[in-house]
């Protein structure tokens, strides 16, 4: 395995890269999370809760593992470097909001909890389709690779459905 230092920050006018991994990753957390959570009669609240506070608690540990791991070796851990890796990583907490508010608005929906936890699960999966998709394109990938990718991460979403089906019938 070879060591080397991160990609060296824009300067001047150009635009900072956007990292999505967060994004994609986070999002088939909060699928996760609703599967784990729909074997047992969790209520909206504990399951809103239960997806936000796995996502930050997912984020601090890549805060963490980015910050003391390889990093150390080549970027000095300082205020700055925390705020900003903070930062890079808060895209896993922010992609388990939308499946949260799935969850939260389901009373007003007329939706039951098992309702409830099917909508999470599609906006989780929504979200990680999405956001795969948009990665790749934002790469630069060919509206195939860009379509082949999504497809990709339909079918890894659609394993923890499988999952979902099979633990709790």
């Amino acid at each position: 395995m070879e060591c080397r230092p991160p990609a060296p920050e824009p300067h001047g006018d150009a635009a900072p890269e956007r990292d999505y991994t967060g994004a994609v990753y986070g999002s088939l957390l909060a699928a996760s999370v609703v599967v784990g959570a729909s074997v047992g009669p969790f209520p909206r609240l504990q399951l809103v809760l239960l997806l936000l506070g796995t996502a930050v608690v997912f984020w601090a540990t890549h805060v963490f593992a980015q910050l003391f791991g390889e990093r150390i070796m080549y970027v000095p851990v300082n205020a700055q470097e925390i705020r900003r890796m903070c930062a890079t990583e808060w895209p896993i907490v922010t992609a388990a909001v939308p499946p949260a508010v799935a969850v939260a608005v389901t009373p007003l929906l007329g939706i039951g909890p098992r309702g409830a936890s099917w909508l999470a699960l599609g906006v989780a999966l929504a979200g990680h389709v999405g956001w795969s998709t948009v990665a790749a394109k934002h790469a630069g990938a060919t509206g195939r690779t860009v379509v082949t990718v999504g497809a990709i991460n339909l079918v890894l979403g659609l394993l923890i459905v499988v999952l979902k089906v099979t633990l709790t019938h």
